[in-house]
């Protein structure tokens, strides 16, 4: 299921493409431990709103959540 999430205007954040984090749905450097060379998406949000971030971690749209969660 996505992470439905209000981002702040101006923040940068970074979101785990790798599915290890324990602060999901953003990073916390997990990835470093893994040899698999996923690194994390990241952004400066443009304005405040909320979205469904992807939880499933197989959407086309990182961070977006696509809805590709329906498809497994």
């Amino acid at each position: 299921m996505p992470f439905r999430i209000e981002l702040l205007e101006g923040y940068r954040y970074a979101y785990c493409a790798c599915g290890m984090s324990k602060n999901q749905p953003f990073c916390d450097g997990s990835h470093t431990m893994h040899k698999g060379g996923i690194k994390p998406v990241i952004w400066t949000q443009e304005k405040t709103e909320t979205v469904l971030l992807c939880g499933c971690k197989r959407t086309g749209t990182a961070p977006i959540c696509d809805r590709s969660h329906l498809k497994l």
